[in-house]
């Protein structure tokens, strides 16, 4: 499991390389001094990438996964079939397409300003008691906090790079009504409802109000802009679909018993006294899949809540501008100037293979010695259970007789897999 998790995190190296694990996780002071200030790992369109970022950023993997020991890194390299070389070759890889990235932000025009960086230094910032430990953070990290604060900002240009491959073009019919129809699937018989929060010790106000809704003296809405004391008091108490979200068990429980209209009687969860109204729910047609379940279905788009449609459309042009943004990634990449340099000597990470790759190997020759091993066995069991047994009254001399025959039956069993709840979360 760590090799799997470590190979999905060299394979991710993010805009700002700095900050993928917040300060605490970044690769120490003492890590780059074992590459001189002026080596350079590879150049993009005449850019260079110091060797020292790309040290510090395999360190920093080393760190948070756990891997210091020499011993533990081979055997994790030698796991992922990769080398030293092979692994500073991809994360260099990672590092050009992202100075390809900022160099097309910065062909585009694209500036942050300088309040914007401002909010998000501060925002770190305000995780430490005062500026000595921030200091001492920043530090530790290996990072000034002027170097800080141009890691934010290309992760910012990067960002907003992004945004203008936006499109303006609505979605077709059919691609709205074929996203559509996952919706009918996912979310048919989901239910919309409301709710009134009260405080755990104001139960006397709750059943006054509930009360009065039900005698129709109070407007529900109203009532909830007016008494809850949830967020959602300002849209009139409405928290949404129930199965575009989770809510806690009281009260879904609650708000499955609701037909549309109804309203709840006082409903008690850890976060207080809930007046909860169902106040839609979603239908769809039916249609029987291919292994014979009932599956919702829709034949028009319009069948759908608007919010549902909107959210459609949404996601379907940000999937069409990544689309454009990924396609212009491969493309400058392909086309930019990437040098990569030999590996310099003594680097921190730099192993000896051969011991690892050797030990990696034979686990796999050992693991596949005792499969096979364990198959030969089950074949020659099969092989015993159907030999035919000749009878001891049986003449082997006797032209033309046979002997009965007989057979050893198995049987075969099959478990079942099961399934894991979703967590839950609240209303509000």
């Amino acid at each position: 499991m760590k090799t799997a998790r470590f190979m999905k995190a060299v394979c991710a190296v993010g805009v700002v390389a700095a900050c993928s694990w917040g300060l605490a996780g970044c690769a120490s002071s003492e890590t780059s001094t074992t590459v001189t200030d002026d080596s350079v790992a590879a150049t993009v369109n005449g850019t260079p990438i110091p060797e020292s970022q790309i040290t510090d950023y395999i360190e920093g993997l080393r760190q948070q996964y756990n891997l210091v020991e020499e011993s533990e890194w081979g055997t994790n390299l030698a796991q992922m079939q990769m080398t030293p070389e092979s692994l500073r070759e991809n994360i260099i890889n990672q590092y050009a397409q992202m100075e390809v990235i900022q160099q097309g932000a910065e062909e585009a025009g694209i500036t942050i300003d300088s309040a914007e960086i401002d909010t998000y230094v501060d925002a770190m910032k305000s995780n430490y008691g005062d500026d000595a430990q921030w200091q001492q953070a920043l530090e530790s990290a290996g990072i000034t906090e002027e170097q800080y604060r141009e890691e934010i900002e290309n992760q910012l240009k990067g960002q907003r790079f992004m945004e203008t491959f936006a499109t303006e073009e609505e979605p077709s019919s059919d691609e709205l009504l074929q996203y559509g129809q996952m919706y009918a699937q996912s979310y048919d018989g989901a239910k919309r409802s409301s709710h009134i929060l009260f405080d755990s010790a104001d139960e006397a106000t709750a059943k006054e109000v509930l009360d009065q809704i039900n005698s129709g003296e109070l407007d529900f809405a109203e009532a909830a802009q007016q008494y809850s004391k949830d967020s959602s008091a300002t849209n009139g108490g409405d928290v949404g679909w129930d199965k575009m979200t989770s809510f806690v068990e009281q009260y879904q429980t609650a708000l499955d018993g609701l037909e549309v209209g109804q309203v709840s009687e006082l409903v008690t969860t850890d976060y207080g006294i809930h007046i909860i109204k169902c106040t839609d729910e979603f239908v769809a047609d039916k249609t029987t899949d291919d292994e014979g379940n009932e599956v919702g279905t829709i034949s028009s788009i319009d069948q759908l809540p608007e919010e549902w449609v909107e959210q459609i459309s949404t996601q379907l042009k940000s999937q069409k501008q990544n689309e454009a943004y990924q396609q212009w990634v491969t493309t400058a990449v392909e086309e930019a100037d990437i040098v990569i340099n030999p590996m310099p000597e003594g680097l921190p990470y730099a192993v000896d293979m051969s011991q690892y790759e050797s030990e990696v190997e034979q686990e796999a020759i050992d693991e596949n010695a005792g499969v096979s091993s364990n198959q030969e066995t089950e074949q020659v069991t099969d092989v015993e259970s159907e030999t035919t047994e000749v009878p001891e009254d049986a003449s082997a001399d006797t032209a033309g007789d046979t002997g009965d025959t007989a057979a050893a039956d198995g049987e075969d069993g099959e478990a079942e897999a099961g399934t894991e709840a979703p967590a839950e979360s609240t209303t509000n």
